[in-house]
C-alpha cells in the first residue's frame, strides 16, 4: 500500500469525528437560541403590546323645561251687612220706624300666582329619527393617566399621552338605539380602538368623552379620528365622523 494513501479506516474515523463535532455544535446552537428566545423575545413582544387607551365620559341630560302653574283666581270680597245704629233723635210726632242703610257690596281685586315645578318631565311624544353627531371639542394631552390631567395644546410634549375631548349628541327628534364608536389613533403599531356599547340618548342628551393613549408615533399632523356606529336608524351619517391633527414630539 502506498504510504501516502490514507487508510480506509482512518477516513471513516475522521468522518465520524466530524459528524460528532457537527452534532455537538448544532445542539449548542439550539440551546443558545432557546435561551435567547426565552430572555429577549418576550421582552420585545411585551414592549410592542404595551400601548394603552385611557377613556372617560360625562353624561349631560337634555334641558328640561320648568312647568308653570298659573291659576286664574278671582276673589270677590263681600262686605258683611252691618246694622245701622240709630242716633238719638229729637222727639218725633210719628212712630214710623227709620229705614236701615245697607252698604253696596264691592268686587275684590283679581289675583294670580305662578308656581314653578323644577325638573318636570315634558310629556311630548317622540317622532321621526334620532341623529347622533360627533364633534371634537379640544385636542391636547394627558399629563398622567387621569382625564382630569388633560391639557389643551396642539403639540404633545415628549413622554406625554396624546388626547382629545369630543362630544356625541343626539340632535334628532327620537331616542337612539344603544351605540358605540371607534377611534383610529396613531400608535407605533396601527391600532383602532373600539369603545364598549353606550347608553341610549334622548333628543338633546349628550356624552362628552376624553380619550388618551400612549406609545404614540412622533411627528407632525398625526391624525386621530372618531367614527360613530349608531346601532340603528339615524337621520344622517354625514355627522358620524370627526378628526383632528396633533404634533407629537419624539425623543
Amino acid at each position: 500500500m502506498d504510504p501516502l494513501t490514507p487508510n480506509p479506516g482512518t477516513r471513516e474515523s475522521a468522518r465520524n469525528g466530524l459528524a460528532i463535532v457537527g452534532f455537538v455544535a448544532l445542539v449548542a446552537l439550539g440551546m443558545w437560541l432557546a435561551v435567547y428566545s426565552a430572555r429577549f423575545v418576550p421582552a420585545a413582544v411585551d414592549h410592542l403590546g404595551a400601548a394603552a387607551v385611557y377613556l372617560s365620559s360625562a353624561f349631560s341630560p337634555s334641558p328640561r323645561p320648568s312647568l308653570s302653574v298659573v291659576p286664574d283666581a278671582t276673589s270677590t270680597v263681600e262686605s258683611a251687612l252691618s246694622s245701622s245704629s240709630t242716633t238719638a233723635a229729637a222727639p218725633q210726632t210719628s212712630r214710623t220706624p227709620a229705614t236701615p242703610h245697607y252698604p253696596v257690596p264691592q268686587p275684590g281685586r283679581e289675583t294670580s300666582t305662578t308656581t314653578t315645578i323644577s325638573g318636570a318631565t315634558p310629556t311630548g311624544t317622540y317622532y321621526g329619527l334620532p341623529d347622533l353627531a360627533v364633534t371634537i371639542d379640544r385636542i391636547g394631552y394627558l399629563a398622567t393617566t387621569s382625564a382630569e390631567s388633560f391639557v389643551a395644546s396642539s403639540t404633545v410634549p415628549h413622554g406625554s399621552r396624546p388626547a382629545i375631548v369630543f362630544t356625541v349628541k343626539n340632535v334628532g327628534t327620537n331616542i337612539s338605539q344603544p351605540w358605540n364608536f371607534t377611534a383610529k389613533i396613531p400608535t407605533q403599531t396601527a391600532y383602532v380602538y373600539t369603545a364598549p356599547t353606550q347608553q341610549v340618548l334622548r333628543p338633546g342628551e349628550s356624552i362628552q368623552f376624553t380619550l388618551g393613549f400612549d406609545e404614540a408615533n412622533a411627528g407632525a399632523k398625526q391624525s386621530i379620528s372618531i367614527h360613530l356606529n349608531p346601532g340603528g336608524s339615524d337621520a344622517t351619517t354625514a355627522n358620524n365622523d370627526a378628526s383632528a391633527m396633533l404634533t407629537i414630539l419624539g425623543s
